[in-house]
């Protein structure tokens, strides 16, 4: 054995006290990979590219182009109508006369006309009691309670009152108000003929406004059903168990565990159900808005003016007036919400 071979043999025995950073790899053709000297640092690897985990982005003219034409049919059915109707309230424009060709701009003269009208007065406060009785106590009231009493309902029966439930709801209002007519008729009503006696009470003329509050609870305590079914299914129902297993009764349950956890399905509720009924026009259907405008409230008062009586500039300064309402019904609850979230 020379000594070269014996060299050789104690360096293969002999162990490798460089660390890593000191080591280098020999070369070993074209293309190979050398370790980085201690004074360089280490190289970190590329990671892969994967191509199939890349998520493909539109371009913002492709995605201008999707959204156009939903913005132009908001644009042409509804912004557009809505700023029309706010400069016919700033003119004199009729349906019928000179006014109707050649309008003229009268400024804020038709919304002070508006505020001096008794008529408009009793028609917002008509309004006013419409949607306190019957949204705001009658159908959530009504629609809160019928949820609570069927939440632990199930099978056919659940199901069996949810359809009649959503049926009556989506009947058109126009069907409603025939079959309400003929219910509260004073002759061949179905109302007097139940009550006991010879009973011939004309109630759409004796009880109009109750008439109308009754009607609109009736058409819907659906929909407020259907919003607190849902909210007192996200409410856990260990938080009910540890309540019973309290002692607690019902009431105290439902004031102090239900009630502040649905509080914000109930503004909710509340902004839907007042906007909503505030401008509902169905009573039209019913009375006509009297007798002696006691039912007629402001969606019944802005059609007389402004097409009954041809004076679209007015009825759109009534119109504009209503939107402003709305608007400070919307604002309220919006800072009802944010003061919520931020005890929350």
């Amino acid at each position: 054995m020379t000594n070269d071979d014996g060299r050789h043999r104690d360096e293969a025995v002999a162990p490798d006290n460089t660390t890593d950073d000191q080591r280098q790899v020999a070369p070993t053709g074209e293309g190979a990979v050398q370790a980085a000297p201690a004074d360089q640092g280490t190289v970190t690897p590329e990671p892969v590219r994967d191509d199939a985990a890349e998520v493909a982005v539109i371009s913002k003219p492709a995605a201008i182009g999707f959204v156009a034409p939903a913005i132009g049919l908001i644009g042409l059915f509804m912004m557009f109508p809505a700023v029309w109707a706010l400069y016919l309230g700033f003119t004199n424009y009729r349906l019928t006369g000179t006014a109707a060709r050649e309008p003229e701009f009268v400024g804020t003269d038709n919304f002070t006309r508006a505020l001096d009208d008794p008529l408009f007065t009793s028609s917002l406060w008509v309004t006013l009691i419409f949607v306190a009785a019957s949204g705001v106590l009658g159908q959530m009231g009504l629609g809160f309670t019928l949820a609570w009493l069927f939440r632990r309902w199930r099978g056919w029966t659940r199901r069996t009152i949810e359809v009649l439930v959503i049926i009556s709801w989506i009947i058109p209002g126009s069907v409603v108000a025939f079959l309400w007519r003929a219910f509260l008729d004073g002759s061949d009503g179905t109302l007097n003929a139940m009550i006991p006696g010879d009973v011939t009470t004309e109630w759409l003329l004796r009880q109009p406004l109750l008439a109308i509050i009754i009607f609109n609870i009736w058409r819907g305590t659906a929909f407020s059903m259907l919003l607190f079914d849902a909210a007192l299914n996200t409410i856990p129902p260990s938080h009910l168990e540890t309540a019973k297993v309290s002692g607690a009764s019902a009431w105290q349950t439902l004031r102090d565990i239900v009630l502040p956890s649905v509080r914000g399905h109930i503004l909710t509720t509340v902004l839907l159900v007042s906007m909503w009924t505030f401008n509902l026009f169905t009573p039209f259907l019913l009375t006509g808005g009297g007798p002696n405008f006691q039912t007629e409230v402001m969606a019944i008062y802005v059609y007389r003016v402004a097409f009954g009586q041809g004076q679209l500039g007015f009825g759109s300064a009534v119109s504009a007036i209503m939107l402003l309402i709305n608007l400070i019904i919307a604002l309220v609850y919006f800072r009802m919400l944010r003061e919520r979230r931020k005890k929350a």
